[in-house]
């Protein structure tokens, strides 16, 4: 059984005891996780319910485990031989999930 759920405007494909990381939440850890928007459920049974856009009466729930940030991006600009150059980094805030039941 898998579902594919829209979270922190990206699109996760989640199986029970799955961990997934999404954009950062405003839910301390150990706090309950819940989303209605899920886009697709496929059962044991192979049978495929696929929302417009939402299938309506599904649920994910989880737990939020933890908050971290992702490793370091760098962002490197230039334009030859203007002496023009800018290094910039960054890391992204993160939520690791542990997804505990699909309803629907």
């Amino acid at each position: 059984m898998y579902a594919i759920i829209v979270a922190g405007g990206r699109q996760y494909k989640v199986q029970p005891d799955a961990v997934i990381s999404v954009n950062r939440l405003d839910l301390e850890p150990g706090a309950a996780f819940e989303t209605d928007r899920v886009l697709l459920i496929e059962d044991d049974a192979k049978a495929v319910k696929v929302g417009t856009p939402y299938v309506a009466g599904s649920k994910v729930k989880g737990e939020v485990l933890s908050h971290y940030r992702d490793r370091k991006v760098i962002i490197f600009k230039h334009k030859r031989r203007k002496n023009y150059r800018r290094k910039r980094g960054h890391r992204q805030e993160l939520t690791r999930i542990r997804i505990q039941a699909i309803e629907g």
